[in-house]
């Protein structure tokens, strides 16, 4: 098997208020829901990569009923490789690359 074929998606389903579907061409289908998402930016103010504090997982608010939940205002392919989400808090540099969507998959079989 071609080492990039497993981050390479065959179909991207994209539901602005639920999150990300994607079917892989090696078969397999990751979900990934708005919160899930957002809690895992790659950019460098939330993960910290700039010396700076991580951004605090919404996941793990204890106050989440009254926090607004995560959407996604719009998504734009960046190249053959990655999507930019702009989320409704204002967020938007994070580049989710197809490898960085894959290593945080939970993925199953396709059916």
């Amino acid at each position: 098997m071609n080492p990039s074929t497993s981050t390479d998606p065959e179909h991207i389903a994209i539901s602005k208020s639920r999150g990300i579907s994607i079917d892989w061409k090696d078969g397999l289908r990751s979900e990934y829901d708005n919160t899930y998402l957002r809690d895992h930016c790659p950019c460098a103010s939330c993960t910290g990569a700039h010396g700076t504090d991580p951004r605090p997982k919404a996941s793990e608010n204890p106050l989440k009923l009254f926090a607004p939940k995560p959407r996604m205002d719009s998504v734009e392919p960046v190249g053959n490789y990655a999507i930019r989400i702009v989320w409704n808090d204002g967020h938007g540099t994070g580049i989710y690359s197809f490898a960085h969507l894959r290593s945080i998959s939970r993925e199953t079989p396709q059916s």
